[in-house]
């Protein structure tokens, strides 16, 4: 009964290495955008891609050429959207979205944090995260596609370098 389990044990352990194996090379092969900057559709792709491959790891009711099949699919689909969205942007603007401007010439566009449900306490962080104590430090804020905040500080006037350099 023991072997029977330990049997069991090491097909199961085989079966999850594989098809992580399979599933690396498959997201290597997808190319680097993957790995850095994750929107909601590669989220999607990724969800996708864990509910495929469970059955094939854990002997659910899938067998490991199943898992393969339904991952190697999704791989390929994605590998052709990102094709298509470098072919044709509008289409990646309507699936993938768009950044969103939330802070401008020091001011926070709070209609636009409100739609986009991003708090104040959020972009403070954000701006605290670049070395900035306050929106007016900022030229620019921007909600991108995969959810993090990008801030562009504002420019010293001259005057204002020449009295830092003073101090």
């Amino acid at each position: 009964m023991a072997g029977a389990m330990w049997w069991q044990a090491s097909i199961l352990a085989a079966h999850t290495a594989i098809i992580v194996v399979a599933l690396l090379v498959g997201l290597r092969l997808g190319g680097k955008r993957r790995l850095g900057q994750a929107s909601l559709y590669d989220l999607a792709l990724i969800m996708a891609l864990a509910n495929a491959v469970q059955n094939a790891m854990t002997q659910g009711r899938g067998e490991l050429w199943v898992g393969f099949i339904t991952a190697g699919a999704l791989l390929a689909l994605g590998k052709m959207c990102a094709l298509l969205f470098v072919r044709v942007p509008a289409l990646e603007t309507h699936v993938v979205g768009t950044p969103t401007v939330i802070l401008q010439h020091g001011e926070l566009l709070r209609e636009r944090m409100h739609l986009q449900h991003i708090t104040e306490a959020q972009l403070l962080m954000a701006l605290r995260q670049h070395g900035l104590h306050s929106p007016s430090q900022a030229e620019l804020g921007v909600l991108e596609v995969d959810g993090s905040l990008s801030i562009v500080p504002r420019h010293k006037s001259p005057d204002e370098l020449d009295c830092a350099h003073m101090l």
